[in-house]
């Protein structure tokens, strides 16, 4: 699969780029663009003034101009929390995306968005601050009216970004798990032309 994976809202951690190494040793092949162009951030509130700072339409604007050229052929769309929404945001754009792997994080469904079938595959920390219960059903329910096929896996206990071994949220019985059924999804896909 041509997988673009695009990075959280503290930046393109070292975390990210061993995340594209597991799933290119999976035999993936994997972009991960650089929203920030080069800001990494250490603290969630720093982050996010960034991006704010920055505003959602440019780095959608950024994240676009990144898959373009590997859109061809169809893509898996994927992220990581921010970067999880901004891939969800261009997959349901995206009449040729293959597939959608969201890792910690969701994102608002236009009213008129619509794709085939899409496979959705959701691992979320059980409770998320930033994915409540109440959100998340939401969330399932308009994205099988959109024409998702949606799986939501929930890790009990897990803080948010629970991947990001740098990161007090870490946990690696949960990453391990997710990583594994993630791969699954993925091998599950249909072959690109």
């Amino acid at each position: 699969m041509h997988i673009m994976l695009f990075h959280s809202v503290y930046g393109l951690r070292p975390a990210v780029h061993s995340a594209a190494e597991r799933l290119r040793a999976a035999g993936h092949q994997v972009w991960t663009p650089d929203l920030f162009g080069g800001s990494v951030f250490d603290s969630v509130e720093e982050a996010r003034e960034f991006r704010d700072e920055v505003g959602m339409d440019e780095l959608l604007k950024r994240a676009v101009l990144a898959a373009a050229p590997h859109s061809e052929h169809g893509l898996v769309y994927a992220g990581f929390s921010f970067g999880a929404a901004v891939a969800q945001n261009l997959a349901l754009g995206d009449e040729k995306a293959r597939g959608l792997l969201l890792l910690h994080g969701t994102s608002d469904i236009a009213n008129d968005a619509h794709v085939d079938e899409l496979p959705v595959q959701l691992h979320v920390a059980d409770p998320d601050p930033f994915e409540p219960h109440d959100w998340l059903t939401a969330w399932y329910l308009r994205m099988g009216r959109a024409g998702a096929d949606v799986e939501v896996h929930r890790y009990p206990g897990a803080g948010h970004l629970y991947t990001d071994p740098d990161l007090p949220d870490y946990d690696e019985e949960a990453a391990d798990r997710t990583w594994r059924v993630a791969l699954e999804f993925l091998g599950s896909l249909p072959a690109q032309e």
